[in-house]
């Protein structure tokens, strides 16, 4: 019974002519960006377990989480569990809590 009224001509003229702009706007701005971007898959690739960078600043945190190295180690939080892992079997940290969405380590020294 209800609903929305039709527009007159004058307003569906303006409707559009806003859209054409619109569009027109749209296509100026995709033309002036230049070449896109060359994707580039993502590497993944563990730091060196064995002294370097990547033992001093752990060596300096109490806490070691999957974030908490990520963020120092400027990589995905993926790629540092699996770090952390690896630490743990190597003996260089110990789990000390968590559950298995977040686990939290320790240094072993």
């Amino acid at each position: 019974m209800g609903g929305k009224k039709k527009l007159t001509m004058k307003q569906m003229e303006r409707d559009q002519a806003k859209k054409d702009e619109e569009a027109k706007e749209k296509k100026e701005k995709k033309e002036k960006g230049g070449q896109p971007r060359e994707k580039r898959p993502a590497s993944v690739v563990l730091p060196d377990l064995k002294g370097g960078k990547a033992a001093e600043e752990l060596k300096k945190m109490k806490v070691l989480t999957p974030y908490a190295v990520a963020s120092k180690l400027n990589i995905r939080i993926s790629t540092a569990k699996d770090f952390l892992e690896k630490l743990e079997d190597n003996g260089a940290v110990q789990r000390v809590g968590g559950n298995h969405y977040i686990k939290i380590y320790r240094n072993a020294d």
